[in-house]
């Protein structure tokens, strides 16, 4: 194994063990969360009314900073998307508000822009944003420990299925990427979680014809919300399934000793 690989899953380890704050799925499984990342238009506009289809809903992560702009995902959502989208039943979470990695500022100053991006949220809608996405994926452990009094949960793209136990500090996703050659790939996922009776998100960005390298076709969109209904499982927003979970079981904070924490800090963070 390359250092850089063996590195990597030091890294993912060290990640998924720490700082967890666990609670039980139950048996309220299979079910299915479809998310979108940095919330462009098409996301909603095409991805939003597919879900609608079939009467499921979708979880979507903005940056209210990058609201308006144009990128390689294309047009980025504006105040109208986030109050139609609310309107038809879908969740807004928040991914902090200039979409900053948590590698590139301190605690201070990355807590400071997630709580930004949260108020500005609300200040928008109305409505708190309670759940949270990891800007390029990038989850320090730091990071990790110091969001859970800001927020819900907090989601990674580290792939696995959520359940039996769920690390709602670091919610587990697949990436739902490129065009209908990857359908076996989502089929293979979502017969899995039905086995495991657990929980799958999928999560993408743009939805379009030609996406970008972090996108996915509306075919391939379609077809991983047709096989999630019709494989029995529940397509929920990450807000309906927690709200589920909310108050029957309280979590329950797995901490590592500060000694052991301190000294991994550096390998994991850096």
């Amino acid at each position: 194994m390359r250092v850089r690989s063996f590195l990597g899953a030091v890294r993912r380890t060290m990640l998924a063990s720490l700082y967890r704050r666990m609670v039980p799925l139950g048996d309220r499984g299979p079910i299915v969360s479809f998310a979108f990342d940095d919330f462009p238009r098409t996301a909603y506009v095409v991805g939003g009314r597919i879900l609608e289809s079939y009467g499921a809903r979708g979880t979507y992560y903005v940056a209210p900073g990058l609201m308006g702009t144009f990128n390689g995902l294309g047009e980025i959502c504006n105040a109208d998307d986030l109050q139609s989208l609310l309107a038809h039943g879908h969740e807004l979470g928040t991914q902090t508000l200039h979409h900053f990695s948590p590698r590139k500022l301190s605690l201070r100053e990355y807590r400071k822009d997630v709580e930004q991006g949260i108020e500005e949220i609300e200040q928008l809608t109305g409505r708190r944003a309670r759940n949270f996405c990891y800007p390029y994926g990038h989850v320090t452990l730091r990071t990790k420990k110091h969001l859970e009094s800001l927020v819900s949960s907090s989601r990674s793209v580290l792939p696995g299925i959520n359940g039996p136990e769920i690390d709602l500090n670091l919610l587990l996703a697949h990436r739902l990427y490129g065009d209908s050659s990857e359908a076996p790939q989502v089929k293979q996922l979502i017969e899995q979680n039905v086995a495991q009776k657990g929980w799958l998100i999928f999560c993408t960005h743009d939805v379009r014809s030609d996406p970008s390298a972090y996108g996915c076709t509306p075919q391939l969109f379609e077809y991983a919300v047709s096989a999630a209904t019709h494989s029995g499982s529940r397509v929920l927003t990450v807000e309906q399934l927690l709200s589920e979970i909310e108050g029957s079981h309280p979590p329950q904070l797995a901490r590592a000793e500060k000694g052991t924490a301190t000294a991994v800090h550096n390998a994991v963070d850096g």
